[in-house]
């Protein structure tokens, strides 16, 4: 909606606009699913970047940055969640023909899609939102080929999660095989992937290690393997959402005249910029994981980030600039930030410690979670396999089976080495960075340490930006139109802050401007109220502190306490900013008598020849007034 917004306001000719808005069903399509709170919900960060001409004030370019992709969610859901759209629509909406060539079935015939006893939902129809994927898709420059890929690799997908491995003694050793009942949905995954079907079996079942100049293989159980086999799929997954975002990217990125990069981030010279972040909530269910530790990370970052730039700069400033002000308390959620990543042994850190051990397990991890941290704020001791922190948005406790093969996020390196010598050139093409690594056996990061490297990328980027935030509060837990749950409404308003945001608001001052910018934009009520003549140039003469205290005495009136005059700005309530906008308009719009004086001091300086002074009060003159402002 604020896309919408943001782009209708900005009018032109141009179709980048458009096309912002049409990447949108692709985007939900391939990083949205349904969870037991909502039927779309984001299950990644994005961040879209717009530029606009600076002259024109038309959207010119964008580029969409992706964060933070819950690559668990395609191989495992919890019970009433599905898996992405993408999966679901190609089965409801792909033609009979194409989906008989590609071995598909229905939804409920694949492991990684009804984990969740969930395959259906309610809105948008699978059917519709297929179509519209493959339309919006043509319209942003996918060929039909690559669209053909995107749709064989996906089935590719769940061909593999219908694998399974069966133990056989091979060399006196424990090993596993592909159970022969599953043999065609290897052959199947195998050829979607154009490889060779035993070594893409051999590369789920085994591993290659490099001991003392040697090749040593070392065989897997089957539980290894299915760890080996969801790994390479949430890979492949990741990389084809990557791939997805930049072809997006190559469509509505435009750089400015004489920049060579053909994706620079920065909106360049000439050129403004709105970004626009959107990243899934704080979660806290029934039963909670890795996952959501990590997306609660990402919302306390956001609402340290919130708290920072809504109490404690805005009331660091008011002392700054020598305001009269009585201090708000607020509560400050670094604690939690030091307890989940930044303090020594943290808990990111211990996971990670813990996973870089062969023998580590959940239970080792709890076991050092509790003894380090029995006795540190927001962290809860639990019973059983569970912690518990407090957030600031209430207490969860966390699962901790599953925690360890989750962040480890193992990519077998055999299975890289079968990417390269796969026939599907598109296949390759995801991969390409990574195969041309100077070193592709070097330790990969774990998935905390990924998550934690690409939120302080996004961080970085929104701290050199000035915020405007936006609240979502649920109205009720179901779902469900038209109802209306005031106690969860206001322990969300609570938790996010909003009472404290709301009284510094109330007796705060939210909009500020630097004397020169103040004046400049109001100093017509000088000439409403005032007997001296101003000419503009004299205004810049001037001393801007002076001026700032004429106008606001003439605007507010002299025992105003509503508005504040700093050492460098003036601080305004909103009722107080409309208005001296009101009485500007006002002035613009008035008594003939002021016209003479608007001509002499304005617009004589700056727009007008002598000859034209006298023009009447016409359309073109109320639209030179407006540019002034």
């Amino acid at each position: 909606m604020l896309l919408q917004f943001i782009t209708t306001l900005s009018g032109g000719e141009s179709c980048i606009g458009k096309r912002i808005l049409e990447s949108n069903p692709i985007m939900e399509a391939f990083g949205n699913a349904k969870t037991v709170r909502n039927d779309n919900s984001s299950r990644f960060g994005k961040y879209v970047d717009i530029h606009f001409d600076q002259e024109s004030g038309h959207i010119v370019s964008a580029r969409i940055e992706q964060y933070l992709l819950e690559k668990s969610r395609i191989v495992r859901q919890a019970v009433g969640e599905r898996n992405y759209h993408a999966f679901y629509c190609m089965l409801a909406g792909m033609p009979l023909r194409d989906k008989r060539r590609l071995g598909l079935k229905d939804a409920r015939c694949y492991n990684y899609l009804c984990q969740g006893k969930d395959t259906l939902i309610d809105s948008p129809n699978d059917v519709t939102h297929f179509e519209n994927i493959v339309s919006t898709m043509r319209y942003l420059e996918f060929t039909d080929h690559q669209i053909d890929e995107i749709w064989h690799l996906l089935a590719a997908l769940l061909h593999l999660g219908n694998i399974s491995f069966c133990e056989i003694l091979k060399e006196s050793a424990d090993a596993s095989k592909v159970k022969d009942t599953h043999r065609s949905e290897l052959r199947y995954a195998s050829n979607l992937l154009g490889m060779s079907h035993t070594c893409l079996e051999k590369a789920m079942t085994t591993r290659r290690i490099q001991m003392a100049g040697e090749c040593v293989v070392a065989q897997f159980l089957p539980a290894n393997a299915c760890t080996v086999r969801d790994a390479f799929v949430k890979t492949i997954y990741d990389h084809l959402f990557c791939w997805i975002v930049e072809k997006i990217n190559a469509a509505i990125y435009k750089p400015p005249l004489g920049v060579n990069p053909p994706l620079d981030p920065s909106a360049g010279p000439g050129r403004l910029s709105i970004g626009v972040l959107d990243i899934f909530g704080f979660e806290n269910f029934v039963s909670n994981s890795f996952e959501q530790l990590c997306i609660n990370y990402a919302n306390e970052n956001i609402q340290q980030y919130f708290v920072r730039h809504i109490f404690k700069l805005e009331q660091d400033e008011y002392l700054t600039e020598g305001i009269n002000w009585t201090h708000i308390r607020f509560r400050d959620n670094h604690e939690v930030l030091d307890l989940i990543a930044h303090q020594p042994l943290n808990v990111l850190a211990l996971v990670d410690e813990e996973s870089r051990f062969p023998r580590g397990s959940d239970e080792s991890f709890l076991n050092k979670l509790n003894a380090r941290h029995s006795t540190t704020p927001n962290f809860i001791r639990a019973l059983s396999s569970r912690f518990g922190i407090v957030h600031f948005a209430g207490p969860v406790f966390y699962n901790v089976e599953g925690f360890l093969e989750k962040n480890r996020d193992t990519f077998n390196h055999d299975l890289l080495e079968v990417i390269n010598t796969s026939k599907n050139d598109f296949l390759r093409k995801l991969f390409e960075k990574r195969l041309h690594s100077a070193d592709n056996r070097s330790r990969s990061l774990t998935l905390g340490m990924q998550f934690k490297k690409s939120l302080e990328r996004l961080m970085s980027i929104i701290n050199g930006c000035h915020p405007f935030f936006v609240r979502c509060i649920k109205p009720n837990e179901f779902k469900l139109p038209n109802c209306f749950d005031r106690n969860l409404c206001v322990r969300q308003l609570r938790y996010s802050g909003m009472m404290e945001t709301i009284q510094i608001r109330s007796l705060g001052y939210p909009i500020r401007y630097e004397f020169p910018d103040f004046v400049q934009r109001f100093h017509m009520i000088l000439l409403l109220h005032s007997s001296t003549t101003y000419r503009f140039s004299q205004l810049h003469r001037s001393n801007f502190q002076n001026l700032v205290m004429e106008i606001c005495r003439a605007a507010f009136g002299p025992e105003d306490l509503t508005y504040a005059i700093g050492s460098t700005k003036v601080f305004l309530r909103v009722s107080h900013c409309f208005c001296a906008i009101d009485l500007c308009i006002r002035w613009a719009f008035g008594a003939p008598r002021y016209f003479a004086r608007f001509c002499k001091c304005v617009l004589w300086p700056h727009f007008l020849h002598i000859s034209i002074v006298t023009w009447r009060l016409s359309d073109g003159f109320l639209k030179l007034i407006l540019m002034h402002f």
